[in-house]
């Protein structure tokens, strides 16, 4: 008899004798869901946030912030600074040859978690019209743009959804100021969503920033080339500025979660541990149980390696299992749940959990892996059993 069939009998008897020992393989196959399921819950939020802040991202706008800044928060730039800017050359002209160019405020005001009532800081940024142009797929899905002068806010979907007090309609005091909501805006679930706008000017009266800003977009007049700004920021000592396109800068920002990434690894690791002590106690009662059975197709001309194979494709198949169970229930509770997390600027970013194709082969992998090792020993030892047994 070949090789590959007796490794394939070998398999069908196997897993045909798996009631026998149903509890410790049903426990087996839920311990590798629990860590399939920890690692994917991880990977899906840093993969949801990714997703969210680049995709506010864009190569067609240019971010300045003050030198050495890490975030808008703690950048500032003055108005001289941002005419200054605004003259620059490779700066896209709208059809009356003005630069297109938004000098913005990023402040941050209380609010309060939905399902905690918890406060949280979320940001408020006070941008001109132009900053409207600047950024794709801005939609008032109800209400109106707010009026420039006045103290009107439009709110984000996100915010809408995550936090209390934003209706259509409300009013808000921050500052001291009375503030109505008239608008809720999308821009397709990107990082602007868990944003509050207003007028620039209002923001900078009610807030005491005099006529400074934080930050400047402007459209590039070549998407991707930031060159020329560049060299004329560094040619005027006055711009003590950094400059990168929006892609860049939120893609830097995205960063910040790498390190829920590793630590969801970590956890997964530590409790894969669990799991492998439990796939090896179930692989090892499995050969202990079938000791006879083994030694007697060694005796009839089974192969060592089929009893080796055997025993690990029985491993690998419970983890298998285990891992696709994790995967349905995080498909099921997790993929596309939204959440807030605080972001670079110490303000919420709410996000959607992601599942991608790459996600789900990792948590495969680690399945699978964990099925190799715990099958591999108890493996070993039934290649290695002796024949007498068979006729103890």
């Amino acid at each position: 008899m070949k090789l590959l069939e007796q490794i394939w009998i070998v398999i069908i008897m196997n897993l045909r004798s798996i009631p026998q020992r149903f509890g410790m393989s049903v426990a087996t196959i839920f311990a590798v869901a629990a860590v399939v399921g920890v690692l994917l819950f991880f990977l899906a939020m840093g993969n949801g946030f990714k997703d969210t802040l680049e995709g506010a991202g864009s190569e067609n706008v240019a971010v300045v912030t003050r030198v050495g800044s890490q975030s808008e928060l703690n950048s500032s730039l003055s108005r001289e600074q941002v005419n200054l800017l605004s003259t620059a050359p490779g700066i896209a002209k709208d059809l009356e040859g003005n630069p297109i160019y938004s000098g913005e405020l990023y402040v941050i005001v209380d609010g309060y978690k939905k399902t905690t009532n918890s406060k949280v800081n979320i940001p408020m940024r006070g941008l001109s019209t132009e900053g409207f142009a600047l950024r794709e797929n801005v939609d008032i899905i109800e209400g109106r743009v707010f009026t420039p002068g006045r103290n009107e806010i439009i709110v984000g979907e996100s915010v809408l959804r995550e936090f209390s007090g934003f209706e259509l309609g409300t009013k808000v005091t921050f500052a001291k100021t009375t503030w109505e909501v008239v608008g809720i805006f999308s821009t397709g679930g990107s990082a602007f969503d868990s944003e509050l706008w207003a007028d620039t000017r209002t923001v900078q009266d009610q807030f005491r920033r005099g006529s400074s800003f934080q930050t400047m977009r402007i459209r590039l007049e070549t998407p991707g080339d930031i060159q020329p700004l560049i060299n004329y920021a560094e040619a005027d000592p006055r711009l003590n500025v950094k400059i990168e396109t929006e892609a860049e800068y939120f893609s830097t920002q995205s960063n910040a979660l790498n390190n829920i990434v590793v630590f969801g690894w970590i956890i997964s690791v530590v409790m894969g541990m669990g799991a492998l002590a439990g796939a090896l106690n179930t692989m090892y009662t499995s050969v202990a149980a079938r000791a006879g059975e083994i030694a007697t197709l060694r005796a009839i001309g089974f192969s060592n390696i089929s009893a080796f194979f055997g025993t690990v494709a029985e491993a690998i198949i419970l983890s298998l299992i285990g891992g696709a169970t994790g995967i349905i229930i995080v498909y099921f509770f997790v993929d596309g749940a939204s959440a807030a997390t605080i972001g670079a600027s110490f303000t919420q970013v709410v996000f959607s959990f992601t599942l991608s194709a790459d996600l789900l082969q990792q948590g495969m992998l680690l399945a699978f892996g964990i099925g190799i090792v715990g099958g591999f020993f108890p493996a070993f030892r039934a290649a290695r059993m002796p024949v007498v047994t068979a006729f103890e």
